[in-house]
């Protein structure tokens, strides 16, 4: 190993008890877990109150750092209950906090700066953009989206000072984290919330495969050492949902791996896999050979491979040595010294008897000194000090032992707990300003392409792709100001720069807005000169997060549309804020595309379907070969409900034609039904 690089952690994932000791008996150097609520696996064991503390201590005690997972949504409702949540982390002695929502990194960076931020995969960081802006908002750490290559990887880390971490190893989610609606539209169940109920791991079909929407898990432990050379700091293993044996088995594949050894990669693919291990989007190599789904084979390959994994936590890993100091003097009280380095523990025993036979020597007291068995403690030969002629029994050592590192693992879990600042933080929360919507709500159309382009009277803004409006400029000509330019959700590191240079021609051109539905986005849209605009894709659910996005410089913003009207309509800043009144919703953002072969993608348009179990078809529309979106058959439409007071609602057409476009907005503005089916989304319920 290159003497110049820093070794990277390894951050292993922790659902409960066993899970956790697993984790660290097996060598982690950190665990992320949940605390008791407000976690992206809910439905993880996960930790009481009670059981959380002890956790954390029991983390500190072996040098292991733990991360908290506080990375959901949060609606207003939920402040008080968060507040106190956060309150509970920060009293445990916990190292960072990776959070998805602005307001929980708001909160803690104003009111709790001894704990780390760290920016959930849910943030969906994926640009150098994004990482610049994270930093520039405290963020220490960013947790990049899954699906970079190793080459977008490096490029972000050159571009920052920010600490990096990546999935090395676990479950490929097939949209991008962050920006998968599919469980929450289907039934409720938001991922942004912890609730993912995996409905893209059942049977969708398309004319190139079954289980389309189902990658492959990932493993890249065979490139660890590349990645160890890009400055990435943190290796992590996915599966907070998954059993001990299969936490055990990851973490002690990546320590052999950065040790220069080869792992039992059968044996980890044996534990859980689907159909085997992808590591095409860091190689770059995104085809068709990533898709895979859970077998039967996969379920019965674990049980043979369980009992062997289990030898690897059934002691404790040795991973803090200490010196020992050892004295017997006559007619003084034993004692012996335990130091790790950083902090030294005394304890003191009986007064010695004189030996009647052999007396005790260096090596006999070593002996028992050193049962260090059951603890994270190591140490050669310890340091004694023993007068001739002296006798103490081998039970007053090992009790000498156990007080002198009992005390050691108190000293080791100490920390100064910083006051609680609940009342503090819901202080701040109803003290942002509220502005009152005018009387009626503006009306703004959002396009996918020029062709569907029209122009409506009274209508305040026309949203259109950045390229489409490149494109067409002659759309520009007359009323420039009426227009904002969508920055692509997805752009990548070698993106960026072109990205800029058109939002700074359009400019040019008169355009003073564009629309954000990334938060790398944002950064962008300001280093080119013009307004940033919030889309709903920023997952906007409660007052402290809007108010962190107006302070990044988002005048307006569109709100979440997984929150309730109820909601909705009381969250309010300083701002404007509006809601998506109609369109199909985008239900996932991916840039494995079901429709690329192993060849890739070949001779398709740009344009396909799946179908799902009950026979239902949705649309797949592709951005340029860059990346691809699932939409919801069945449009949101609210022209018929009674609506929210709002500055703004939008109507959001993705791939109907104008005459359909032009049809939906004079329905929707005489308060009409649409001749075809319609839902409500989750406008009119309440999230779980």
């Amino acid at each position: 190993m290159d003497r110049f690089v820093k070794q990277p952690e390894i951050l292993a994932p922790v659902g409960g008890r066993e899970q956790l000791e697993a984790a660290v008996k097996s060598g982690a150097d950190a665990v992320y877990f949940g605390a008791p609520d407000f976690n992206a696996r809910r439905n993880a064991e996960n930790f009481t109150p009670e059981s959380f503390a002890d956790a954390v201590k029991y983390c500190r005690v072996r040098g292991v750092k733990t991360y908290i997972t506080l990375n959901t949504l949060i609606t207003d409702r939920e402040l008080p209950s968060f507040a106190e949540t956060l309150a509970l982390v920060a009293k445990s002695g916990a190292d960072a906090v990776i959070v998805q929502d602005l307001a929980a990194a708001k909160m803690i960076k104003e009111y709790y700066p001894s704990l780390a931020l760290h920016a959930s995969t849910q943030m969906a960081v994926h640009n150098v953009s994004g990482a610049k802006l994270l930093r520039d908002f405290g963020f220490r750490r960013i947790v990049l989206a899954r699906e970079l290559s190793l080459k977008e990887i490096r490029a972000v880390k050159e571009a920052t000072d920010l600490e990096i971490e990546v999935f090395v190893h676990g479950a490929h989610c097939m949209s991008f984290s962050g920006l998968c609606y599919m469980s929450c539209v289907f039934g409720g169940r938001s991922a942004n919330r912890g609730l993912c109920a995996q409905p893209c791991r059942l049977n969708f079909r398309n004319d190139r495969r079954e289980y389309a929407l189902s990658l492959k898990d990932m493993s890249l432990i065979g490139h660890l050492e590349e990645l160890r050379e890009t400055g990435v700091c943190s290796l992590k293993i996915e599966g907070r949902m998954k059993r001990p044996e299969y936490v055990a088995a990851a973490v002690n594949a990546c320590r052999m791996r950065l040790a220069g050894e080869t792992p039992d990669t059968e044996t980890l693919r044996s534990v859980f896999s689907r159909g085997g291990f992808t590591d095409g989007y860091l190689t770059g190599k995104i085809n068709g050979e990533m898709f895979g789904h859970r077998t039967k084979e996969d379920v019965t390959a674990a049980a043979p491979v369980l009992g062997s994994l289990r030898r690897l936590y059934d002691k404790e890993f040795k991973r803090v040595p200490v010196t020992m100091a050892f004295t017997a003097a006559a007619g003084e009280p034993v004692s012996l010294t335990v130091s790790d380095g950083a902090h030294t523990a005394c304890a003191a025993g009986p007064v010695p008897e004189a030996a009647r036979t052999a007396p005790l020597t260096a090596e006999k007291a070593a002996a028992s000194l050193t049962k260090l068995g059951d603890t994270p403690y190591s140490c050669e030969t310890p340091v004694s000090h023993i007068s001739a002629g002296l006798m103490v029994p081998a039970s007053v050592l090992n009790a000498l032992r156990r007080d002198a590192v009992s005390k050691l693992d108190a000293l080791r879990a100490a920390f100064d707990p910083p006051a609680e600042r609940t009342q503090e933080i819901l202080s701040m929360a109803s003290s942002l300003p509220c502005v009152s919507p005018p009387g009626a709500p503006a009306l703004r159309l959002r396009f996918s392409n020029a062709a569907q382009f029209f122009r409506l009277p009274g209508c305040e803004r026309y949203i259109l792709p950045m390229e489409a409006l490149l494109k067409n400029e002659a759309l520009l000509a007359e009323t420039p100001e009426v227009f904002a330019a969508e920055v692509p959700v997805l752009l990548f590191p070698a993106e960026e720069e072109k990205a800029r240079a058109g939002l700074t021609r359009l400019k040019e051109l008169g355009v003073r807005y564009a629309v954000a539905e990334n938060i790398g986005a944002i950064r962008l849209i300001k280093t080119a000169g013009l307004t940033p605009v919030g889309g709903a894709h920023l997952n906007i659910t409660n007052r402290l997060a809007l108010a962190g996005y107006e302070a990044l410089g988002c005048t307006d913003n569109t709100l979440s549309f997984e929150l309730h009207f109820a909601d909705l309509e009381k969250l309010r800043g300083s701002g404007k804020t509006g809601f998506l009144a109609y369109g199909h919703l985008p239900l996932m953002r991916f840039r494995s595309c079901p429709q690329r072969t192993s060849q890739g993608c070949g001779d398709c348009r740009g344009g396909a379907t799946l179908t799902d179990r009950k026979n239902e078809t949705f649309r797949l529309l592709c951005s340029g070969r860059r990346y691809a979106t699932l939409y919801n058959p069945v449009p949101l439409y609210t022209g018929t409900m009674e609506m929210p007071a709002a500055d703004f609602r939008t109507l959001y057409f993705t791939y109907e034609n104008k005459d359909l476009c032009r049809e939906i907005a004079r329905r929707f503005l005489a308060g009409e039904k649409l001749s075809s089916p319609v839902t409500a989304g989750l406008y009119n319920k309440r999230l779980l």
